[in-house]
């Protein structure tokens, strides 16, 4: 079996509607793979309708959070949430204000651009999003690509969006003990997203990754892109410490990241595992 666990569609930040995803799992060979948009769920109903014949599908989603580097310093972190009931009323709220404080944010970001003289229309970005959809940093730099200022999102994020760029501006994110609570009571599974992820910035301590299993953390991303071998041997190891699943996944979003769907995989064992643990919803077979 080739299980991917983590790709976005346009309800967040990727490039693909959710039916185009599932397609795009089809046709790379995968048997299971989860759509796990940012702070969203607006895109399940689509790609089950789309779901091609033979590929099971894992309804999820990517939680935005906050939590400490371990030396007390706030950084973002992400949770993957896998097979949770979607009606959850705190979880519903919990998604309904991250939605909001990504669009407000995005459109202050755009606000600031065009105030300093860069060919960028707020309105037209924030009409560009998908109702239901989560907005993302990844909106703003397309549109950085179609002004002509950058060649590729990855540029833009490297010149303008980025952490130390001039016009990031921090989210008001859900803390990460809090977020993993959420996805129990919803019957979900929670997986800590690319925790060692060192291009992206700041990242957890040891101790922080103990912590969070000891409040309830199902597992570890470990087979991600931007996890080089040393990285994943590492978090394998200190995850079989704690008793805590393995994944794997491309973190799929289309045009956006050039990590091709299905690039990297989850052991099925682990699947198996991970679906068995939850209780909110189950895996839909094409």
């Amino acid at each position: 079996m080739r299980i991917d666990l983590h790709t976005h569609s346009v309800m967040s930040d990727g490039t693909d509607t959710p039916s185009e995803l599932v397609r795009a799992a089809a046709s790379a060979g995968l048997d299971v793979v989860a759509i796990t948009d940012h702070d969203t769920t607006a895109g399940w109903e689509e790609a089950v309708g789309a779901l091609p014949s033979g590929l099971t599908l894992i309804r999820g989603a990517e939680l935005s959070c906050v939590s400490t580097a371990g030396n007390g310093r706030p950084i973002s972190v992400h949770l993957l949430a896998y097979l949770f009931d979607p009606q959850a009323p705190a979880l519903v709220e919990e998604q309904r204000r991250l939605r909001v404080e990504r669009r407000e944010r995005l459109q202050r970001m755009a606000v600031r651009m065009a105030a300093d003289g860069l060919p960028i229309d707020p309105d037209e970005v924030m009409a560009s999003l998908p109702a239901d959809g989560a907005a993302g940093r990844p909106h703003l730099a397309r549109a950085l690509v179609e002004a002509g200022l950058v060649s590729t999102v990855s540029e833009a994020f490297d010149k303008y969006l980025g952490s130390g760029g001039s016009y990031y501006l921090r989210r008001a994110d859900t803390p990460v003990k809090r977020a993993i609570a959420m996805i129990a009571d919803a019957g979900g599974v929670a997986v800590l997203a690319h925790p060692w992820a060192y291009s992206r910035g700041p990242t957890v301590a040891d101790d922080v990754i103990v912590e969070l299993a000891e409040a309830g953390l199902s597992g570890v991303e470990v087979d991600h892109p931007d996890h080089d071998p040393g990285t994943r041997e590492r978090l394998r190891k200190l995850a079989a410490e704690l008793d805590l699943l393995t994944t794997g996944s491309s973190d799929y979003h289309g045009a956006n990241k050039p990590t091709p769907i299905g690039a990297e995989t989850t052991d099925p064992e682990v699947y198996e595992r991970l679906v068995a643990r939850a209780n909110g919803r189950t895996p839909v077979r094409g």
